[in-house]
């Protein structure tokens, strides 16, 4: 049985991935951004109040994982966005770098001595951030972020490597959730529980041998 820890459990992806590991038998803990009151009544352990943009927060979770071994770390929270040429709202780009790329960085960084060796890392990123895949441009935030969140992972694969601990970028695909909601064809997006076991079975194939990769939840080899 593993402790997988899922950051940003609150709804939508993330909260399929804690369903997905606690059908497994798995240990999971949510961490969430508000209280978590669902997660109690299903019997799963809750961090709650946890903003990853937030030092302080981070560390508060932190505190509570002290010394508890982390076998599976994933980090979903984030924010898509849109704008528009010429209207840029600049402090919201910023605030969208802070949790799209930045975020995962702090919680890596605050969870690093829970993870012993052959540990996991998955950062749920988006195949927008991949630079040979864009073919429209536009969502300059959402893209840049993302594009910086991929960053993040092959950096944490040469940071964690040598500790025996794996490190995988995911993409969770075309996901019905609050966030894609009102998207055109909306109701024919992929599920949340379909992506979440996707992107485990992603999780269950990374290892030693992995080099540095960017896998869509149907196991598809992105580009960066």
């Amino acid at each position: 049985m593993a402790h997988v820890v899922v950051v940003g459990a609150d709804r939508g992806i993330a909260a399929g991935l804690v369903r997905v590991y606690k059908a497994r038998g798995d240990d999971v803990t949510a961490v969430c951004l508000h209280d978590g009151a669902d997660w109690h009544a299903e019997g799963v352990q809750v961090i709650a109040d946890t903003d990853v943009t937030s030092d302080s927060a981070v560390q508060r979770m932190a505190q509570q994982l002290a010394g508890v071994p982390v076998d599976i770390l994933l980090c979903v929270a984030g924010v898509g966005a849109t704008d528009r040429w010429g209207r840029f709202d600049f402090d919201a780009m910023l605030a969208h770098y802070n949790l799209n790329a930045l975020g995962p960085l702090r919680v890596v960084n605050a969870l690093s001595d829970n993870l012993a060796e052959g540990g996991k890392i998955g950062i749920v990123t988006s195949r927008m951030g991949s630079i040979s895949d864009n073919q429209s441009g536009h969502m300059y935030s959402y893209r840049m972020s993302k594009a910086a969140a991929n960053m993040l992972g092959v950096n944490l694969h040469h940071q964690f490597r040598s500790r025996g601990v794996y490190v995988m970028l995911l993409h969770p695909g075309t996901v019905a959730t609050d966030m894609t909601r009102g998207a055109k064809s909306w109701d024919s997006f992929t599920r949340p529980e379909e992506s979440a076991a996707g992107l485990a079975r992603q999780m269950d194939a990374l290892g030693a041998d992995t080099p540095p990769e960017f896998r869509h939840q149907d196991g598809t080899l992105l580009p960066w």
